[in-house]
């Protein structure tokens, strides 16, 4: 199984738990739990009526999987004039972006990053040089 089949299969299990599907890996399970969040966003915007909210976002990778997972859901993301391009402004309801949207992202983007992290250390040691740790602290080598 390759790096990015196992991060695939990862995100899955994790959408299908997030989403509340019984057997993750069957795609009928995982469409019948998103149009389950996607009702539970429905009725928050009943009860808890949306906000805006702004998130600031690290990394570009960070930020295309947060797009991508509020685009699922059927949100808008945007951005004002002259904000920078790690922010992303959204209109949803508080308690689904506490209880759904940020626990979800939080751990599929812990996903990506180790992934990212291992197969840029892995290119860099075979393709750059072996050595890939960090450069020491010069004031504990100063001679």
């Amino acid at each position: 199984m390759t790096d990015q089949t196992q991060l695939r299969e990862k995100l899955r299990k994790l959408e299908a738990l997030f989403a509340g599907a019984g057997t993750p890996g069957e795609k009928q399970a995982a469409e019948a739990g998103l149009e389950r969040i996607r009702a539970r966003l429905a009725e928050l915007e009943q009860s808890d009526p949306a906000i805006e909210m702004q998130f600031s976002l690290p990394d570009v990778w960070s930020r295309k999987l947060f797009l991508a997972l509020c685009r699922r859901y059927g949100l808008k993301p945007y951005r004002l004039a002259r904000q920078r391009a790690t922010t992303v402004m959204l209109r949803v309801p508080k308690k689904f972006v506490d209880q759904v949207l940020l626990p979800e992202f939080r751990e599929l983007n812990a996903e990506l990053a180790r992934y990212l992290d291992e197969v840029t250390t892995r290119l860099i040691r075979e393709e750059v040089h072996r050595d890939t740790s960090e450069a020491p602290d010069a004031s504990k080598h100063i001679t």
